[in-house]
């Protein structure tokens, strides 16, 4: 499961959720339990009970089925990957066995990361357990869920927490229910009510936000805790026929995000974190009721394993936007996509990423390597549900060229004032960077001081500063053209509505030439009356050497050569970027830049990138055809 953090939004407001959020952390759940379980039991009518008549009597009913042990011993005796992760899950299970159980600590306003580590502990101990027949796993895992079944509670006032920490204690009770006493099944179960279901109903009953939510804490909150509920369905029908009623009804604005193409707001890292627990929620209803109701046809949805695979590039570095960090998209969840939606391909990137073992939910969905090769995807994309290109020269190449580049919406969840911005790998280096996300526990990061830090402006990005100012936060850009041909590949941004008190027309392209080098031009046509100054910048952790229109960037053997084009007598510069406390501390990144001044009449800035090896740089050429109405023209585009 990948290690992230997340944040709330409202479907237009994000910020404002935000603020909610932290307002809410200072709340306290103190109605009693009772009156939110008795509330959903006496309102739930009898068709609301008969979508449980298909509830698997007996446990385990949730992800891992009885029999399917024998199945998944076979698959990790021939299969030498399934044998890796069943050792790593393992030993992870042998060190816990000495290990202190969980404590009820904040990080922050947020008990998120004991959720996390809990959910971790109990699945693979009670993984292990269940594959091996050693009690000394069950017992482990169940001391865990005793521990946390004493805490003061799942901490509802950061939904997150209690949603990851019901899904956990659901996982146990339903994997070792033969191993618990009737004592501690009683326990469990009073606390799955008490600590999860309960503060999900008032969350429910209030029109919370997150039920709400077009984002990740839908699908996280209503996946954790639909998974308490089905848990206990058979001896709480009325609490559980009514949390299904209410996540069924709930989670369809989050799938709503995947159309029509299955890219995801909120970046590479919550795209992980949204569609694990979507998976998560499907895979709890196949498995405890025989069906989704339907859920897994929603468009969209059936296309998204594609999403990780694009946003990562040759160097197994992934696009980062919007709050993520720069690693390999994907997740055990690409297993369970692959073979509910007969895609091998999903389940093939996924294999790659973890040559050295998965976790414990890659072995409940296991999916094997495909028995034949397959054809390789299309090598460009525009992804039309979030506005972000992806161009690259091969699939299998780590040396390869890659790009991509961000339109989108500044208002979806995470979202940093980045519109334009893009990222570059070729000759085995990622010579354009995204910073990240910054500390989510520093003053308002998700407040009022959010686009005050360095890593959320859009200096911090890149694309263009104009005026020295932010984008406008509200602002949304389009991906008006894109096409890709065997030589050419090709995606214009308009950027104006980003830059709309500032210029009067901005647009953004960027090519991939021969696959071989990326040609980035920018056209700012000035507010009339008005001029601008123009920042175009680009973030990068290579040494850097200017030569007036010219600059050579360098990291161990290679380079890479960027020349500006036009407009004539621009020059690059470079600055050290560091950054004063709370801000986390930014290590060898530099921006380079070129400043230039619109007036009077429209201006183009053409910049062409070309990486190489060795000590001679190549003699740049430059391409024809600058003029984005051109490329729009080419692309079929009006």
């Amino acid at each position: 499961m990948m290690g992230i953090r997340c944040w709330s939004m409202l479907a237009l407001f994000p910020l404002l959720a935000f603020a909610m959020q932290a307002a809410s952390t200072d709340k306290k759940f103190d109605e009693p339990p009772g009156k939110f379980l008795s509330l959903a039991k006496s309102s739930v009518v009898q068709e609301d009970l008969d979508r449980l008549k298909t509830l698997r009597p007996e446990h385990p009913r949730l992800y891992l089925l009885p029999g399917r042990e024998a199945a998944l011993k076979a698959v990790i005796e021939r299969d030498p990957l399934a044998k890796a992760t069943f050792e790593k899950v393992r030993k992870d299970a042998e060190k816990l066995l000495t290990q202190p159980v969980s404590e009820y600590k904040l990080k922050g306003p947020r008990l998120l990361d004991v959720s996390r580590r809990v959910l971790g502990r109990v699945t693979g101990l009670a993984l292990t357990y269940r594959l091996t027949g050693d009690k000394r796993f069950a017992d482990r895992a169940i001391q865990e869920m005793m521990a946390v079944c004493a805490f003061q509670d799942w901490h509802p006032p950061h939904f997150l927490d209690t949603a990851e920490m019901t899904n956990a204690a659901a996982i146990g009770y339903d994997w070792l229910y033969n191993e618990l006493t009737p004592e501690q099944r009683a326990t469990v179960k009073q606390k799955i009510l008490d600590y999860g279901l309960a503060p999900a109903i008032k969350v429910y009953e209030s029109g919370g936000w997150w039920a709400k939510s077009p984002f990740n804490w839908n699908e996280v909150c209503n996946g954790g805790i639909d998974a308490g509920a089905l848990a206990i369905a058979d001896e709480e029908p009325r609490v559980a026929a009514y949390i299904l009623k209410q996540s069924t009804e709930s989670i369809p604005r989050a799938l709503e995000s995947f159309e029509p193409d299955g890219g995801w707001a909120e970046g590479p890292g919550y795209w992980g974190y949204a569609t694990s627990y979507t998976a998560y929620y499907l895979l709890g209803l196949q498995t405890a009721l025989g069906t989704d109701f339907g859920l897994s046809d929603r468009n969209g949805l059936e296309k998204t394993g594609w999403f990780p695979a694009y946003v990562t590039g040759p160097l197994n570095k992934d696009f980062n936007y919007a709050d993520a960090h720069a690693g390999a998209a994907g997740g055990w969840q690409l297993f369970w996509f692959a073979e509910r939606y007969k895609q091998p391909f999903f389940a093939d990137y996924e294999r790659q990423h973890i040559a050295k073992g998965g976790g414990p939910m890659h072995l409940v969905v296991w999916q094997p390597q495909a028995s034949e090769k397959m054809a390789m995807p299309p090598l460009d994309v525009k992804f039309e549900s979030v506005q972000v290109a992806f161009l690259r020269s091969a699939w299998d190449d780590p040396k390869g060229l890659w790009f991509a580049m961000k339109g989108g919406d500044n208002q979806a969840g995470h979202s940093h004032l980045d519109l334009g911005t893009f990222v570059l790998d070729g000759a085995g280096q990622r010579w354009a960077v995204d910073l990240g996300g910054d500390d989510y526990n520093i003053p308002a990061y998700f407040g009022k001081l959010r686009f005050t830090y360095y890593r959320t402006k859009t200096e911090g990005h890149n694309t263009l500063t104009i005026g020295g100012a932010n984008q406008n936060e509200k602002a949304k850009s389009k991906i008006i053209a894109f096409r890709s041909t065997s030589e050419r590949a090709a995606a214009v941004v308009d950027l104006s509505d980003a830059y709309k008190d500032q210029a009067a027309k901005v647009q953004r392209g960027a090519a991939m030439l021969e696959r071989k080098r990326i040609l980035l031009v920018d056209e700012i046509e000035p507010a009339p009356g008005k001029s601008a100054s123009v920042e175009w910048g680009m973030q990068t952790n290579a040494q850097v050497e200017c030569r007036g229109a010219e600059a050579i960037l360098t990291q161990g053997e290679a380079h890479l050569k960027a020349t500006i084009l036009e407009p004539k007598g621009a020059a690059f510069a470079v600055r050290e970027i560091t950054l004063d406390p709370p801000q986390k501390f930014l290590e060898n990144t530099r921006k380079l830049s070129a400043t230039v001044k619109v007036e009077g009449a429209p201006m183009r800035l053409a910049v062409l990138f070309e990486p190489y090896e060795g000590a001679s740089a190549p003699e740049t050429k430059a391409p024809e055809g600058l003029a984005l109405k051109d490329w729009i023209a080419w692309a079929g585009q009006k």
